[in-house]
């Protein structure tokens, strides 16, 4: 269908009962201070301090993506310059660094132009249960794991307490900065855990146990992306858009948030191995991110699906009654939402199934392709609207976005046309032979989308190809658009064998 059936917004639904609270010990060190400060709060206080800490910490995140919002309007589009950068095969270019019992971790070093301008990520592989593959994963990047967690929230407080004085006195700034930050992602977790699968909080605590990273800080880390919104760019290719004679299905997925904070410097790709014969543990999957962060932005399914993702911050009335930004609301994290696809769905219509029966928290642009079917869908998620969008009805409709046989593209926003204009441009040049390489090389360096990461996914044949920003302790161009991709056989990381070490 078109239009799916919306699924209002469920803050007037109780729903089930939550479950009762984890028996782990981890607790923050700020946790009884926090009680104390909430205790003293009026209602009112308490109100103000969730509905302004995720308006700030956006302010905080926003970073280079919101800049590329706010050129989303500009009268005068920018081109890049060409990616002209030879893709490496990661297959020769990774070392072991940990085998443990349910997992393997790889550090690949990834040449750009030499010198400083190298850099390295970690390939990891996990295997078990959720808690299993969680552990294993502590137990092989722990230090880095906590250094994320850690480096993350230090960064958010830093940078709180200035970016709440446009809104509130200095007095109220400072309160909120030392009390507001762990009450509202608390709150954020409170009405969001009902609506989150089991397996993604255990796998949560494998890590904290095995790293000895505190649960509540790694949970609050996870609830960031539901607060803020990053400036991506999607596309998906087929049909006559692709060389013949086999047709592939390719994706795009750029991310464009933060570059000022210490995201960049955590690079990770895991491949998770489920549990043999464990329905509840779905399939295969592959999560590009950082590491430490289990939450799905970018990643491929052992059953050929992919996965976009654009947070909106330009909507048009046809985003419902008024614009999700900062106002949190019970339902799923879209970050367990585009996991959970990964994780069990089939199909794309599976996935089109979990985004129309899931409370949705936020207004986004998400991307699914199907390598078994050939295509590749976007949609328009909000509380209040799922659209499917296609080569014939895809929105909005303007000289700055013209639809594009067999493409589904858009561009940091809804309502972007600087960028939307770069991007359709491109296509239109490379349409006809839109492959990985000449995309790295022509679409997305141009258009200057992905600073942060990016990958493109032939979902035909199973190849994905990543780049990551630069480190702080790199050289050369920041942004991951304009360094080196490396190439991996996706299927070929889901046949890995474990053999302890």
């Amino acid at each position: 269908p078109e239009v799916r059936p919306c699924v209002l917004p469920p803050w007037s639904s109780k729903g089930p009962p939550p479950p009762p609270p984890p028996t782990h010990t981890h607790t923050h060190t700020h946790t009884s201070k926090n009680r104390m400060a909430l205790a003293r709060c009026t209602p009112l206080l308490s109100l103000l301090l969730v509905l302004l800490v995720p308006t700030v910490v956006l302010s905080v995140c926003g970073g280079a993506s919101a800049d590329a919002h706010m050129g989303c309007h500009s009268t005068t589009p920018v081109y890049g310059n060409p990616n002209m950068l030879p893709i490496l095969e990661g297959a020769s270019a990774m070392k072991l660094v940990a085998n443990v019992s349910s997992g393997l971790a790889y550090q690949v070093t990834v040449p750009n132009f030499g010198g400083n301008t190298s850099q390295t990520f970690f390939l990891t592989h996990l295997w078990g249960s959720a808690y299993e593959q969680g552990y294993a994963h502590g137990q092989m990047l722990g230090k880095e794991a906590g250094q994320f967690m850690n480096t993350s929230w230090a960064y958010i407080e830093e940078n709180i307490e200035s970016a709440l004085l446009p809104y509130v006195p200095e007095w109220l700034a400072d309160a909120i900065a030392e009390y507001g930050l762990d009450l509202a992602l608390d709150y954020v977790y409170d009405i969001t855990k009902r609506f989150t699968s089991e397996d993604f909080y255990e796998e949560m605590h494998g890590m904290c146990d095995a790293a000895q990273v505190d649960f509540a800080l790694a949970r609050r880390v996870h609830m960031l992306p539901g607060v803020t919104k990053g400036a991506c760019s999607m596309l998906g290719a087929w049909g006559k858009a692709v060389p013949g004679p086999d047709e592939h299905l390719l994706q795009l997925r750029a991310l464009d948030w933060d570059m000022d904070g210490p995201f960049r410097d955590f690079a990770e790709v895991v491949v998770y191995h489920p549990e043999s014969g464990n329905a509840t543990q779905g399939h295969g999957w592959i999560n590009i991110g950082m590491v430490g962060f289990i939450g799905a932005l970018t990643g491929v399914s052992e059953t050929q699906l992919g996965i976009s993702e654009i947070g909106v911050s330009f909507p048009d009335s046809t985003w419902g009654p008024w614009n999700q930004t900062a106002i949190p609301i019970p339902g799923v994290p879209f970050i367990v939402l585009l996991r959970d696809i990964l994780k069990f769905d089939q199909t794309i219509d599976d996935a089109i199934s979990r985004m129309a029966d899931a409370h949705r928290t936020c207004d986004l642009i998400l991307g699914v392709g199907d390598g078994k079917m050939g295509y590749f869908r976007a949609f328009q998620y909000s509380p209040w609207v799922l659209n499917v969008q296609d080569p014939l009805n895809q929105m909005p409709l303007a000289s700055w976005h013209p639809r594009i046989e067999d493409v589904v593209y858009y561009g940091m926003d809804w309502q972007c046309p600087s960028f939307n204009q770069v991007m359709a441009e491109q296509i239109q040049k490379t349409w006809g032979n839109i492959t990985a390489p000449n995309s790295i090389r022509d679409i997305t360096a141009v258009e200057q989308s992905g600073d942060n990461h990016l990958a493109y996914y032939d979902l035909t044949s199973m190849d994905i190809w990543v780049a990551f920003a630069a480190p702080h302790t790199s050289g050369g161009p920041t942004e991951a658009y304009h360094r080196q991709f490396t190439h991996f056989n996706a299927q070929s990381l889901f046949n890995v064998q474990h053999v302890q070490g």
